[in-house]
């Protein structure tokens, strides 16, 4: 494999000093994700300290550590191995010749990220990085970063945050050509008062956008004009993406013959027919952004449109599975990543219109850091459920107890105690043709209950 670091150039980028001399193809701060010829960071932890981890990360193939405690091993002796990450992730951010996008938003950043990588893999094949996971914090992103091999064409970077200030230290180091924003959502709330709030937080990503940069914006959002005018004072050019008179905009969207949506767009120099492999209007939004950023540089959209039509399921945000059952086949969504309201309210939506299904069940946990207003929120769901048909809902978490409430026997309830209750309670109800969306905040677990229906998980 291509040589990524050297440890001469991790001691330089770091200012740390090399035991050894070594080569590694890999970086990761996980000992349990180390491949052979990685370079393994010993982070600290509020649990565990990496430096325990580094035999293992050797046994596991790692060819170098960074280590602020010498070991008898090849490594990098640092101060603070996690400055020397983001150091490492500076230096790879300096040396490369790649267009970066930074990508952020209240919902779809990852499944974004993902869908502008497969277009862009197909304009520049094997020459597109991406941050992996969400990979979007004060460890991913420079981890992310040094992770980017030296002949990169593009590199799309995410960017999350759970507070203000938070955007602009990521954004500092990523130093975007272009940067994006999915959508302005109530996540996150509870930390920063407002919606105005949430969207002055994202709009941190425009300060470091580079001379003559490129903002893409959402149109469908009563936040765009507030946006606009952050990223006219970073922003060379400004494109916006959506419905109305977003200058990229579906003209007409429908579903496609094997799920997912035909769409044609107009773009800013062209007109375009394509097909999306994901379901839910959600998905016609985030393609639009995805072609708003490759015309934005320069690239080919019909090509990187195929990219969206062989777009693969990601897991947790909306990876599909066929479960067998006595009789036949049901459908289970797995959702289980995040969720917030819009997010929320986009995938029961897709749930309503599943075709050839006989009964829609919706497995919920609760959306977190939504502050006062998470009663309302959640009970804002119901009418949602209802209208997209789902007859039977299990529900965990006492967050939920406002949709119960205002769901009022319109669908029926099951309340479980836990993911693995939610699962084994869907498991005694379900039937040929059923199909199951599992959703919620990350932190309540419910993945656990996709793979209880799917692998049988003790």
């Amino acid at each position: 494999m291509t040589v990524l670091w050297t440890s001469d150039e991790i001691a330089e980028a770091t200012g740390g000093t090399a035991s050894a001399s070594f080569e590694v193809t890999g970086v990761t701060f996980d000992s349990r994700e180390v491949e052979p010829g990685d370079l393994f960071v010993a982070m600290p932890g509020t649990a565990y300290d990496g430096h325990r981890f580094v035999d293992g990360a050797f046994d596991a193939g790692a060819s170098g550590a960074i280590v602020s405690q010498p070991v008898d091993r090849p490594h990098v002796l640092v101060e603070d191995t996690a400055r020397a990450l983001e150091d490492l992730g500076r230096a790879a951010r300096a040396r490369t010749s790649a267009t970066i996008i930074g990508v952020t938003g209240s919902v779809g950043k990852t499944s974004t990220k993902e869908a502008l990588f497969a277009a862009l893999d197909r304009n520049a094949p094997e020459q597109v990085h991406r941050s992996v996971k969400s990979y979007n914090n004060h460890t991913g992103v420079p981890l992310s970063l040094a992770r980017m091999p030296r002949d990169s064409r593009f590199a799309v970077l995410e960017m999350g945050m759970n507070n203000a200030g938070e955007i602009r230290a990521l954004t500092a180091m990523v130093r975007p050509h272009l940067a994006a924003i999915t959508a302005i959502a109530p996540a996150h709330i509870e930390n920063l008062g407002s919606m105005e709030g949430i969207a002055d937080a994202k709009a941190e990503i425009f300060e470091g956008l580079e001379p003559d940069g490129i903002a893409i914006i959402p149109n469908d959002t009563p936040h765009r004009d507030r946006l606009v005018r952050a990223a006219r004072r970073f922003a060379a050019q400004i494109v916006s993406f959506g419905t109305g008179d977003a200058d990229v905009h579906a003209v007409h969207a429908g579903r496609a013959e094997q799920g997912g949506s035909l769409v044609t767009a107009a773009l800013l120099n062209s007109e375009i027919t394509f097909t999306i492999s994901q379901r839910g209007e959600h998905w016609v939004s985030n393609a639009l952004l995805v072609l708003a950023c490759i015309e934005a540089l320069g690239a080919d959209p019909a090509v990187g449109a195929l990219g969206l039509a062989d777009l693969g399921g990601l897991k947790g945000r909306g990876e599909r599975h066929i479960v067998k059952v006595d009789g036949g086949e049901a459908l289970v969504i797995d959702e289980s990543y995040n969720a917030n309201p819009a997010s929320m309210a986009a995938t029961i939506k897709s749930l309503g219109a599943e075709r050839e299904v006989d009964r829609r069940i919706a497995v919920l946990g609760p959306m977190r850091e939504l502050g006062p207003t998470s009663d309302q929120l959640h009970a804002d769901l119901a009418p949602i459920l209802v209208e997209a048909g789902v007859g039977e809902v299990v529900l965990v978490g006492e967050e939920t107890m406002p949709l119960e409430r205002a769901l009022n026997s319109a669908s029926h309830v099951t309340r479980a105690s836990s993911a693995d209750d939610a699962a084994e309670r869907v498991r005694a109800m379900l039937r040929p043709r059923d199909a199951v969306l599992v959703k919620a905040s990350n932190s309540i677990g419910l993945s656990r209950v996709v793979d209880r229906l799917t692998k049988g998980l003790d």
